[in-house]
């Protein structure tokens, strides 16, 4: 019995260290990847183009489905909120209060930028993946073309833009909290709106928007990481866009994480 443990030791000593060298593999791959990206930039008109066609893809593109979730996100954040205070000495207030704190810190950022990385993310990785798997990439390298510049740059800047895109989200967030809680009869418009104005702080604006722009990088760089370095077939690809989702998520929740203590500690 005490060889047989012995065994399972090693064995699970083994994967260990075999799971983190892989693991910092992929560290030192996609630095790499990060440096070559700012190597031998394509030429400002191509790249101007790219950007457009990107900021339309990624940001304008988005804009539609994540307001619709962010209008109902503020309308369930009030309404439960509501249904929770039974105390009547609570004022109503607490309803506008609990929302805008709700969407401002967490919901609009983090909870956004994970529906981000499942319909980003996985554009971005499936289109890379698919340039790779029909020879496009190594066109691009026979042509002269740094495909990492041509490739995720564009991204990378086009996402720079995605601040913007989540302050709508705020705004539809708050007003599907007001519209639930005023036309639902939870809180009159007055109470509301005292609530949003209670205690008021505007660095959870500015930190918000920082943990904005950390995740708006990770959303363009870790998919084309994995569609760039994909290997395979096109049944490969759709693997590799649910792997870059899987780590794109590990990513931004590690990352909120670290920021908050950070920022609000």
């Amino acid at each position: 019995m005490n060889k047989f443990n012995k065994a399972l030791n090693y064995v699970g000593l083994f994967l260990s260290i075999f799971t983190t060298m892989r693991f910092l593999r992929h560290i030192g791959r996609y630095m790499i990847m990060l440096y070559g990206v700012f190597k031998r930039p394509t030429k400002a008109i191509v790249l101007k183009e790219l950007i457009l066609k990107e900021i339309d893809d990624l940001i304008i593109g988005s804009l539609g489905i994540t307001a619709f979730i962010s209008l109902f996100m503020g309308a369930v954040v009030a309404l439960q909120t509501a249904l929770n205070l039974d105390n009547p000495l609570i004022p109503k207030s607490l309803i506008g209060f609990a929302t805008k704190q709700s969407i401002i810190l967490e919901f609009a950022p983090t909870f956004i930028s994970v529906i981000m990385a499942g319909k980003v993310g996985s554009y971005v990785t499936s289109s890379i993946g698919s340039m790779r798997v029909t020879e496009q990439i190594d066109a691009l390298e026979v042509m002269g073309i740094n495909p990492l510049n041509y490739l995720i740059f564009p991204k990378i800047i086009a996402l720079l833009f995605y601040p913007f895109l989540i302050a709508i989200i705020m705004f539809v967030g708050i007003a599907g909290g007001y519209l639930a809680a005023v036309y639902g009869g939870l809180s009159s418009s007055e109470d509301f709106i005292v609530g949003l104005q209670d205690s008021f702080i505007p660095w959870h604006v500015a930190y918000a928007f920082i943990k904005t722009m950390v995740f708006g990088l990770m959303l363009a760089t870790i998919p084309s990481y994995h569609g760039y370095y994909m290997e395979g077939g096109a049944l490969e690809v759709g693997k590799a866009s649910t792997t870059s989702f899987v780590w794109t998520c590990v990513a931004i929740i590690i990352a909120n994480y670290i920021l908050t203590q950070l920022l609000l500690s």
